[in-house]
């Protein structure tokens, strides 16, 4: 199971939404969606409700309790989550290379980041932008390598 903020980014970029674009499909700012998608901020229950409703998933599965998506029947055929999703091992592999990777980021003495010593900040920047070309890589590869007997579009 992901956390909430993998979560919310996995689905936002399935929706093909910007970080702008999704605020004002939610009402909230830009820099919130930022906060959301690095675990600097969870959303208020509200909020939460907002964004279950809006990519048609229970809170629960937003809030990493559960990998099962449930479909609410009223709002069926409306929902936004690429058929071609990872998988909870995809996931789970993406989450483990990052991890091996923030570990060498933050004990690197001397790490520059843009003519400036890399901060925390800068470097889940990093890691943020390396989880999503994982992501896309992992999708065009199913999508590449899965023999045509075995799609399910």
């Amino acid at each position: 199971m992901g956390n909430f903020q993998n979560i919310f980014k996995r689905l936002r970029l399935s929706a093909k939404l910007t970080q702008v674009e999704m605020a004002g499909k939610l009402g909230i700012s830009r820099s919130t969606i930022g906060m959301y998608e690095t675990g600097a901020r969870e959303p208020d229950f509200e909020t939460l409700e907002k964004i279950a409703d809006f990519f048609n998933v229970d809170t629960d599965y937003l809030l990493g309790r559960t990998d099962k998506i449930t479909i609410l029947p009223e709002t069926a055929g409306r929902n936004y989550i690429d058929n071609k999703a990872l998988t909870h091992k995809d996931e789970r592999d993406i989450e483990k290379i990052l991890d091996q990777t923030r570990e060498q980021l933050t004990s690197q003495e001397g790490l520059m980041f843009d003519g400036d010593p890399a901060s925390p900040e800068a470097i889940e920047s990093i890691l943020a932008a390396m989880q999503i070309g994982m992501e896309m890589a992992k999708k065009k590869n199913k999508e590449k390598y899965t023999p045509k007997k075995y799609k399910k579009d």
